[in-house]
């Protein structure tokens, strides 16, 4: 965890872009919530293919409307050279400079992944387009990605982002802490020399986060699903466990050396503040951070 240790903590937090009117005006509310804590940045995703392309240029739109510092996703499979150019385009002129780069999960009925297969390409693309104009965020998996053939693999792939540019990473959302440290030292052993920021996902309703980790290949230790099942329709005793948790596991990877937290919020802002409460977070974390907008 050495090389982790050496950067400044930063912490940001991730939104999707809402798909109806009703869910812009709760995520409004989230966001000022949220923004009240100062984060680094907010961070929307972008839906594979490019399926949710304009709600995510709106929700950018509106975010930096509010003066927010906003890093978009940028997915690739099933896109066009022309299609990334032109994106790249969009957000350079909107003055946007940091970027999470990502493959994407390939939509059904979808024939190939297209003209970049893997988030390499993407990254390689970037740079080639728009030498250093941004800061590229990619993404990592400690317990590794469900497609890959196995951990080895999956680590030479991460390499290959960081060769092509990457400046930073955010990991997938995990609840074994050693699962995180060792990966960190897997990557140590490759040269691997960027921050790794854990990415942390509150839990707030059971059924919802076993068909997500079941569908990403993130595992929920047996012990906290034993006792998540426990609670049966009790949605506020699985929130009080879930915060409880996931604050613990928070403050254990700051203590042991992490550059940060990035939480996926699922827009909603609760679970985050209590579990920044808890750990006495403070925007003082980020003097001295220049932010990128």
């Amino acid at each position: 965890m050495k090389s982790q240790q050496k950067y400044q903590k930063t912490f940001s937090f991730e939104l999707f872009p809402p798909k109806t009117a009703e869910g812009m005006e709760k995520l409004r509310v989230s966001v000022r919530e949220l923004a009240a804590l100062q984060p680094l940045y907010f961070s929307v995703t972008y839906g594979a293919g490019g399926s949710t392309r304009e709600r995510t240029f709106a929700t950018v739109d509106w975010l930096r409307s509010e003066g927010i510092a906003t890093t978009p996703h940028l997915s690739c499979v099933g896109a066009t050279r022309d299609q990334v150019r032109e994106t790249l385009h969009h957000y350079r002129n909107q003055g946007i400079q940091r970027l999470v780069a990502l493959r994407g999960d390939m939509p059904s009925g979808m024939g190939g992944p297209g003209e970049f297969p893997h988030a390499n390409d993407l990254v390689e693309f970037i740079r080639a387009e728009t030498g250093d104009h941004f800061y590229i965020d990619v993404a990592a998996y400690p317990e590794f990605h469900p497609q890959a053939f196995d951990a080895a693999t999956d680590l030479v792939n991460f390499k290959r982002k960081v060769d092509a540019g990457a400046n930073e990473a955010i990991t997938q959302y995990f609840y074994n802490a050693d699962a995180y440290f060792y990966f960190i030292e897997s990557c140590e052993k490759q040269g691997i020399d960027i921050p790794i920021v854990p990415g942390i996902m509150p839990i707030t309703n059971y059924t919802q986060l076993a068909r997500f980790s079941d569908a990403c290949g993130s595992e929920i230790p047996r012990w906290i699903r034993q006792r998540l099942q426990g609670y049966h329709d009790d949605l506020a005793g699985i929130r009080e466990f879930g915060i409880e948790v996931v604050t613990q596991l928070c403050r254990r990877l700051l203590e042991q050396g992490a550059p940060g937290l990035h939480f996926y919020t699922m827009n909603q802002s609760r679970a985050v503040s209590r579990i920044w409460s808890n750990l006495g977070l403070s925007h003082s974390l980020h003097e001295g951070h220049e932010e990128a907008s």
